[in-house]
């Protein structure tokens, strides 16, 4: 029987994402009913209650009246703030084609911004003067004796000893040989229509090929080695640390969560243990050499019975599970069905830690973080010595989160020192972010912000909920205090160099004119912005910040842009930004997921201080579909990793006709993975003389 296409929901999906990323990704969240139905004031329904009735500026020459709803935009400038394109495929190729004629930016970085690329474009783009490299793709073997990648012939005992699926995190680990590291990398999810010839609908598949779905998800640990300092890594296949992390491997539950009644299933009726970890999404390297992932999206993995508690349907609405019918896994895996094991979600979405120097530990779930959609964690130590961790939750209108550890770091590689810093994310204190604008006078979106206690010395804050609750249902916990309801915040992390912390907000496209505030500008955003903290005196510990928006994506051409002060004639087009990353030097690295200018993604470099602050320029841009995860500039600052998510994600691919062979070594099918970027002009000048450009796609190009 010949192949058929996915069965994608019919909808229109506002973003610059394919239908079937939405559908394998979040489970069509854009499509559902917005979670988060508290009524917490927007900021502009405060401000329009008050007295002065302030305006609130989108910086540049965009403002709204707040109260009103009305945006006094320029016809055509509110077109490109909210992503309209004129609606037809002409008017979007001649923007497209304007753009590109837009005159080359300056280039004080040692490399010219690329130009965009059409999102369909099956090419790994990178600048003049660079070359890339596959480290490691879906499928390669880790461990001895595992078999090598054949699409045709995979199996679950093989994918478990294999390389994961869709990559999202990325971390480098150094060790005592300065030309070996330790990779760990997230996989997030999977494309079944992809992986398997004649997929139709989860229905189609067998219990074999859900068993291979299943060992596809998780993280992945992997030495890597190199030559030289100038040379590329490569991972090595069996080496003692690699490790793959799946379905199957056992987790325990810490701090004031671990034994919830909340948490306990059949399986495990003490409630401190269980098996796997899901939707993966970013994450963070700690100070004592651990890696901290978040699970994201894990709402659309399990099957809702219509029939739980009162409790139970609330929490299953708040957190997107309401009338989800799962993958197919509760065919294999009855955890699956809430019907039959109702906790068993309350046991993902948490932020987990894995020891990626001892392949022996046992990962570790912390409760006492909060459970909601963790894009990822990023920790920082304090003055004091307080470990203090910054987390977003990746919804429409949800949060952003602090943690501040109760003990203090250690410092040094001790055996004691280590095993002391393990603990420290097993007891502290939960806040969730509310940001308060300071009005139209200084024309910079920017304010003052509060962090709003939940749990406090193990005492909860929030009235009528218990620690164990507000730890659970950290979602419900904070609509009842109030704070800021954010435009998807994604990847939050600490800058090293000037301590400032940087967020990236992906996109609203459900917020209207009624609900923007100066912290979230824009009705209908398409497109994104990084908002920057600094708290106050410096110390994370405190409850109260300064913050400013320091990017306002979108078309440089659109006025309501904004790039931190620079020029926007002299920049590159951005949207969505998703992840974000330092060099040694401070500058802000930023990916981005679900370009809705009609460009592929990409990675960006955008300096925070100095005369080239906010002079954004376009890095790397991804092959057909895909997304670029990431980024990480490695510790010696001689590359950069991104891993390349679902390339290949089109409606129309198929596992018999698909949309990309990344990484273009002969497969017949897009296989994602990790891939370096370094400075390489020998190799560029011979790749110049064969014909093939800047450093684009290599490998086999020929089609299925």
């Amino acid at each position: 029987m010949p192949p058929r296409q996915i069965p994608l929901t019919p909808l229109q999906h506002t973003s610059g994402r394919q239908a079937a990323t939405c559908e394998f990704r979040c489970g069509n969240a854009c499509a559902q009913p917005v979670p988060n139905r508290s009524d917490n004031p927007y900021f502009g329904d405060v401000v329009a209650a008050s007295a002065t009735r302030r305006a609130v500026v989108t910086t540049g020459l965009t403002a709204a009246v707040l109260g009103t709803g009305a945006t006094l935009l320029p016809e055509s400038a509110a077109a490109a703030t909210t992503g309209g394109r004129q609606g037809s495929a002409a008017a979007a190729a001649e923007e497209l084609e304007g753009r590109r004629r837009r005159p080359r930016a300056k280039a004080p970085f040692g490399f010219t911004a690329i130009e965009p690329q059409p999102a369909g474009t099956d090419e790994l783009d990178v600048p003049d003067g660079f070359s890339w490299h596959a480290i490691i793709a879906w499928g390669d073997p880790l461990f001895r004796g595992t078999p090598r990648f054949d699409v045709d012939r995979q199996s679950a005992s093989a994918q478990r000893r294999q390389f994961g699926y869709n990559c999202d995190y990325v971390g480098l680990l150094p060790t005592r040989n300065p030309h070996r590291a330790v990779l760990v990398v997230n996989h997030e999810y999977t494309n079944d229509n992809l992986m398997f010839e004649g997929y139709t609908g989860p229905d189609s598949l067998t219990d074999d090929q859900l068993e291979i779905i299943q060992a596809a998800h998780g993280m992945s640990v992997v030495e890597v080695r190199r030559r030289n300092g100038t040379s590329g890594w490569t991972y090595v296949q069996g080496a003692r640390l690699n490790r793959r992390i799946h379905t199957g491997t056992r987790f325990t539950f810490d701090g004031p969560g671990a034994g919830s009644d909340l948490l306990r299933t059949s399986a495990d009726p003490d409630g401190t243990s269980s098996l796997g970890t899901l939707n993966n999404c970013a994450g963070g390297t700690t100070p004592w050499g651990t890696v901290l992932s978040g699970e994201e999206n894990f709402n659309q993995y399990f099957v809702e019975p219509g029939t739980g508690t009162a409790e139970q349907t609330a929490a299953w609405e708040r957190y997107g599970i309401a009338g989800s019918t799962g993958r197919g896994w509760e065919r294999i895996d009855p955890r699956f069905d809430l019907g039959q094991e109702p906790n068993e979600a309350n046991r993902l979405g948490w932020v987990v830690e894995i020891d990626p120097l001892d392949p022996h530990s046992t990962p570790v779930k912390h409760t006492a973080m909060g459970r909601f959609k963790h894009e990822g964690a990023n920790v920082t130590v304090d003055d004091d010595g307080s470990v203090v961790a910054y987390m977003g939750d990746d919804e429409r209108f949800d949060y952003m989160y602090k943690f501040v550890s109760h003990r203090r770091y250690r410092k040094g590689n001790s055996w004691r020192a280590r095993r002391h810093n393990k603990q420290l994310l097993s007891s502290g204190d939960l806040y969730v972010a509310r940001f308060t604008g300071d009005g139209a006078q200084d024309r910079v979106n920017d304010g003052t912000g509060e962090w709003i206690p939940l749990v406090v010395d193990n005492r909860s804050k929030v009235p009528g909920m218990n620690v164990e609750e507000v730890l659970v249902h950290t979602r419900l916990a904070a609509d009842k205090v109030g704070p800021t309801k954010m435009d998807r915040p994604e990847d939050v992390e600490v800058n090293p160099v000037n301590g400032r912390v940087y967020a990236a907000l992906t996109n609203n496209s459900r917020r209207t004119a009624a609900e923007i505030d100066e912290a979230n500008p824009r009705p209908d955003n398409r497109h994104g912005h990084v908002l920057e903290i600094t708290p106050t005196r410096g110390e994370h510990v405190r409850s109260t910040f300064s913050w400013k928006l320091v990017l306002i994506a979108g078309d440089p051409d659109d006025p309501g842009t904004y790039f931190n002060g620079y020029d926007r004639s002299e920049v590159s087009s951005i949207s969505c930004p998703d992840n974000v990353a330092f060099d040694g030097e401070g500058n802000l690295w930023i990916a981005t997921d679900g370009n809705a200018l009609g460009d592929a993604d990409g990675m960006y470099l955008m300096p925070l201080e100095g005369r080239e602050k906010g002079h954004l320029q376009r890095f790397l841009s991804v092959p057909a579909y895909a997304e670029c995860c990431g980024p990480l500039i490695t510790f010696d600052q001689r590359s950069v990793l991104a891993a390349i998510q679902h390339p290949g994600e089109s409606d129309a691919a198929t596992y018999a006709s698909p949309a990309s062979l990344f990484p273009y070594k002969g497969d017949p099918c897009p296989r994602p993975g990790v891939v370096e970027v370094r400075p390489d002009r020998r190799k560029r000048t011979r790749d110049r003389r064969r014909g093939h450009g800047r450093g684009r796609r290599q490998g086999d190009q020929s089609q299925r």
